[in-house]
């Protein structure tokens, strides 16, 4: 899923991101939590200002550095998810 992230250059262009769009909504990066590499792309897992977990890639192959959402982790239940009798919250989406 594509996105548009803003990011911080200190002593590089585009050093690490800090706030991306999803849908249209602002996600502030709260904590890099872990960046790798592989010959074509960057990796970066973020933890962003609602709680939860995010991986987004930064295509370094081509001139523009595409970026994409690759993965996704709810860390904390929403409001109005599990049963009314205060069961469990339903599974977290990944």
């Amino acid at each position: 899923m594509k996105l548009n992230v803003e990011c911080y250059s200190g002593r590089k262009a585009d050093e690490r991101p800090i706030r991306f769009w999803l849908e249209g909504k602002l996600y502030r990066v709260e904590n890099v939590l872990d960046q790798w590499y592989d010959p074509e792309h960057i990796f970066y897992k973020v933890q962003a200002n609602d709680g939860n977990l995010y991986i987004l890639r930064q295509q370094t192959s081509a001139p523009d550095g595409q970026w994409d959402l690759i993965s996704f982790r709810q860390t904390h239940a929403e409001p109005n998810q599990g049963s009314s009798s205060g069961g469990p919250p339903a599974p977290a989406r990944s």
